[in-house]
């Protein structure tokens, strides 16, 4: 039956308006970001007088010295050959201190570590300070206390880069399944067996992963070392520098570009023979052999592993890098001797660093040198997120110029930062304004290369959805790509800032404004309690950043 009885009209609604999304801790934070880098921008920008007129008459200034550099000169091919090989040398020594000194220290810090507790917080202490103070900054106090050359290269390589594999591997030791330590450790093993029958053969890809990896970044590092003297060919690009001989300069940073690329290129290489998984395996007869997934055969007769050219590779692989190894090591003239010699410098180090000196010279310093990082690294997000939209295929207007912005900042990116800051300083003189310029560009290069990676890897269909409904470029890049983008952007740009920070205060010993300055003028001085003070602030700050960047990341990503 159907009423015919009105229906009651409740009273109108108030009209609750245009709907909008509500404000999340996400977008807070989000919105928190964007203005505090545009307001540390802004800031930087006073502090060190950047406006378009200086950036113009900058501009003048290294275009004049690009030419006096012009055309390069290059040393003879047996120099060139040592002072690479020297380089190389250096590299792999730190590096492989580093490791074999990064294994105990990791398994000690992880939280699944068994023994005994109270070694958990030195051992996670070691790994902050190491990774806090930059490399360059070890080299000056390593060739106070070993003298010139490329032994304090190598330590100072080494120590810098125990923080990093350090704390990689104690992560990948903490992600690993406990079941197998548990039960060989049920068996009555102590936690140094357990460790080397269980736990380290499931973290060995990892740790090998991370080691050429920081391999490639020592090489890079070892390319300036020599600027503070401590061996490699930065020393020739030094010396060619302060003679004022531009050509020879120009030519060494040539050598050093193009050995940064071909060391880049052979890591991936590398990294992709010895790290890449096999479904299926080829023995060295021809046979090709079923993944062993299954159990062990039970009893006692010996199980045959088999000889896969994966196997081979990897053993051969380790047989070459131990060699090379011992040949780094002997490389460096660990002369008894001399490092006994090297003793009484250090306990003079030591004993006039406590206690350490701040002052408010240092605390100014340390501003400028953070001020500096902030600055450049936003600067260079903002930069490099136009060069990334250029490159990425899925936002470039045209493939051809991808391309060449592409191999741009492989090129540019392959320049070290204090080569930058040597040639801004010989060009525009002494002054944060040259190290801001030369965080800039490599931090632009570096966001770029991050940016056009995440954006490749978006998911397609949003963009492409709204590309077959007629949506405009700029409307299908707003609504189906930025929106994917922002964690990504927040999360690299994060990264970046605390890569320009750390290298922001090394760059004050090429003159470029900054921390670094001061610190190689305490060491040269002997006043070793404002050296101490300098990498207790260093530590602080670095620390802090990275620590707010790792909170924010929590909230974002």
């Amino acid at each position: 039956m159907v009423s015919t009885t009105p229906a009651t009209r409740t009273p109108a609604a108030s009209d609750p308006g245009p709907l909008r999304p509500p404000w999340s801790a996400r977008a807070l934070i989000g919105a928190g970001l964007l203005v505090a880098a545009v307001a540390v921008t802004w800031l930087t920008f006073w502090w060190i007088g950047l406006s378009p007129a200086s950036l113009a008459a900058g501009l003048d200034d290294t275009v004049r010295l690009l030419r006096r550099m012009w055309p390069p000169d290059l040393p003879g091919a047996g120099d060139i050959a040592s002072m690479i090989a020297e380089t190389l040398l250096i590299a792999v020594a730190g590096t492989g201190l580093a490791a074999l000194a990064s294994v105990p220290l990791a398994f000690v810090a992880a939280r699944t570590h068994n023994g005994p507790r109270w070694l958990r917080p030195p051992a996670r202490v070691v790994v902050v300070l190491t990774r806090a103070v930059p490399t360059l900054a070890f080299a000056i106090l390593f060739v106070r206390i070993f003298g010139l050359g490329p032994l304090a290269g190598s330590l100072a390589v080494a120590v810098h880069s125990v923080g990093m594999i350090a704390k990689l591997l104690t992560d990948a030791v903490e992600e690993t399944d406990p079941a197998p330590a548990e039960a060989v450790r049920a068996c009555g093993a102590g936690e140094a067996q357990v460790a080397v029958s269980t736990v380290l053969p499931r973290v060995f890809p990892a740790l090998t992963g991370i080691v050429l990896y920081r391999l490639d970044i020592n090489i890079r590092a070892s390319a300036v070392l020599g600027v503070v003297g401590a061996g490699g060919i930065g020393v020739a690009l030094q010396t060619a520098l302060g003679s004022l001989n531009y050509h020879r300069a120009a030519g060494i940073i040539c050598v050093i570009v193009v050995l940064v690329l071909l060391l880049e290129l052979l890591s991936v290489v590398v990294r992709r023979t010895i790290l890449r998984p096999t479904a299926r395996r080829r023995t060295v007869r021809g046979r090709t052999a079923r993944r062993r997934t299954d159990a062990l055969p039970a009893g006692r007769a010996p199980y045959e592993v088999g000889w896969d050219r994966g196997r081979v590779l990897r053993v051969t692989g380790a047989v070459a890098a131990g060699v090379v190894f011992l040949v780094s090591l002997w490389s460096l003239d660990p002369d008894p001797g001399r490092l006994a010699g090297a003793w009484p410098n250090l306990r003079a180090v030591l004993s006039g660093m406590w206690p350490p000196a701040f002052s408010g010279e240092l605390l100014m310093a340390v501003l400028e040198s953070l001020l500096m990082a902030l600055g450049a690294a936003a600067a260079g997000a903002a930069c490099g997120l136009v060069l990334a939209l250029l490159t990425a295929v899925n936002t470039t207007p045209w493939r051809p110029l991808s391309a060449v912005v592409r191999v741009l900042l492989v090129v540019v990116r392959g320049v070290p930062d204090l080569v930058y800051a040597l040639l801004f300083v010989a060009a525009l003189g002494l002054g944060p304004y040259a190290g801001f310029l030369a965080l800039w560009i490599s931090s632009t290069a570096l966001a770029a290369k991050f940016f056009a990676d995440s954006l490749e890897q978006l998911d397609p269909l949003p963009h492409e959805a709204l590309t077959s409904v007629g949506a405009r470029r700029w409307q299908a890049f707003a609504a189906g790509i930025w929106p994917q983008f922002v964690p990504s952007f927040t999360g690299n740009g994060l990264f970046v800032a605390d890569l320009a920070l750390r290298e922001s205060v090394v760059l004050g010993i090429a003159g470029a404004g900054g921390v670094g300055y001061l610190m190689q003028e305490s060491i040269a001085t002997l006043r070793y309690d404002t050296t101490a003070a300098i990498v207790i602030a260093i530590a602080v700050v670095v620390y802090a950043i990275e620590t707010l960047a790792r909170i924010a990341r929590g909230h974002l990503l």
